[in-house]
């Protein structure tokens, strides 16, 4: 690690330690630290082949005259002369049939959005919870789909309350997240800095210049943080201090960023946190999906054991027996996604057909293993399995296809998968197997 690394880990463990040590401490002089050493220590875990912003200026282009770029940067920073760039949108196909806006802020913007994500997060990772596992240093959605079997097969909980916000990306509120972060940041410059990432411009794919008065871009780098900071108050700190207190029996939250789960022990609670939950994320100017927002009774034993079921994160839970004949939670890629993931990959091989075979099957193969370092979860190879003779049969449908006369029978077919075999399905992450006495509950 060079000089300049060892100062800026320095630094920022440094307010780490302190936010851990002083839950009430707010931090001055943060600004300060967006210095040329933090930029050039952050340019590394740039994507050098990331799409550019408004301005057109690619990373490998900023790179040409990294230095000289950065000490304007900070030249102007001190000034305070910055000024944010529009931010580029994007839509992406979603799996409804709609389209998913996502914000590409200019090449300079993501070096600074960065640095500032590097300051915050050493703030705030020490005061989030448990429960949230979004956009947090080695954790990630598989940690909280593991998170929630153990909840579940261990803890005693039968009843659910699955929940969506609405459009959350687009609908937090700049006054409230500007005082969640003033919670622990008294530095004003800092504080500017932010919000100009906020208020700044959109500009559509139809050539629109859009002025957002809430919302922060999906896309932006330091979006994700700032919608951790937003949820830990709103939702995280409110379910631990006041929720868990007050209900009767148990209850847990499970969060991955927008998304997430409650369990509880008891009916009467499950009920009283869903009338009330609305309200509460009303109050920092939030709206529940009430289409996707219901209580669940989840109980593992008796007549209405596996009769329901619910979705979190791309998997699907629901109860069912071992080889034993003993309750055991079922997680299997959920239906909708499994659908989707099908259609997704039909139009891959139609549209790529004419490439070489053996740059298709290696093209397609980083596809499958994709898929299953996500879905391969222990109890999930059936799901794997059929996604895989999915594959197989497109694979053969579309080699068909590749001229006018039909070159391969099913024979000739099994022949070619010995020069090219596609990845088998597998599983690649064992949840383990945890004694009652080492449980949650």
């Amino acid at each position: 690690m060079s000089d300049q690394e060892t100062t800026v880990q320095t630094s920022l463990q440094g307010i780490a330690k302190k936010a851990a040590k002083e839950k009430r401490h707010r931090f001055r002089d943060l600004f300060r630290l967006l210095n040329e050493e933090l930029l050039l220590d952050c340019w590394r875990s740039i994507r050098k082949d990331a799409a550019y912003g408004v301005d057109r200026v690619s990373a490998q282009e900023y790179e040409e005259q990294l230095e000289e770029n950065i000490h304007r940067l900070v030249e102007r920073l001190k000034r305070k002369s910055y000024r944010a760039k529009l931010v580029r949108r994007h839509y992406i196909p979603k799996a409804d049939g709609k389209l998913r806006p996502l914000g590409i802020p200019a090449t300079e913007d993501k070096l600074l959005q960065l640095a500032v994500t590097r300051i915050l997060t050493a703030i705030y990772e020490p005061d989030f919870l448990d429960c949230s596992y979004g956009y947090r240093p080695e954790r990630g959605a598989l940690d909280a789909v593991e998170k929630l079997r153990v909840t579940l097969q261990f803890g005693g909980y039968g009843w659910v309350v699955e929940a969506d916000i609405r459009g959350f990306f687009d609908h937090l509120s700049h006054e409230w997240l500007l005082r969640m972060l003033a919670e622990r940041i008294d530095d004003r410059a800092l504080l500017w800095l932010i919000k100009k990432w906020l208020k700044a411009g959109v500009l559509d794919t139809d050539g629109q210049v859009l002025h957002p008065q809430t919302g922060t871009p999906q896309g932006g780098i330091v979006s994700p943080v700032l919608a951790n900071v937003y949820l830990h108050y709103a939702l995280d700190r409110w379910f631990q201090q006041v929720v868990k207190r007050h209900v009767r029996g148990s209850a847990e939250l499970i969060r991955y960023a927008d998304d997430f789960v409650c369990v509880f022990a008891h009916q009467q609670a499950a009920e009283s946190f869903y009338r009330v939950l609305g309200q509460r994320l009303g109050k920092f100017e939030l709206e529940l999906a009430e289409e996707k927002t219901r209580v669940i009774a989840f109980p593992r034993e008796g007549p209405e054991a596996g009769r329901a079921s619910f979705d979190f994160l791309g998997f699907e839970f629901r109860w069912g027996t071992d080889r034993k004949g003993r309750a055991q939670l079922k997680c299997r890629t959920a239906r909708k996604k499994l659908r989707a993931s099908r259609k997704r990959l039909a139009a891959w091989c139609r549209e790529h057909r004419a490439l070489r075979l053996e740059h298709w099957f290696k093209q397609l193969n980083r596809k499958l293993i994709g898929y299953y370092q996500y879905y391969g979860v222990r109890g999930n190879y059936p799901s794997l399995n059929a996604y895989y003779n999915y594959a197989e049969g497109q694979v053969w449908k579309w080699l068909n296809r590749r001229s006018q006369r039909k070159s391969y029978n099913w024979g000739g077919y099994k022949g070619l998968g010995k020069h090219f075999p596609l990845a088998k399905p597998r599983i690649t992450r064992y949840v383990p197997r945890i004694s009652r006495q080492a449980s949650p509950a």
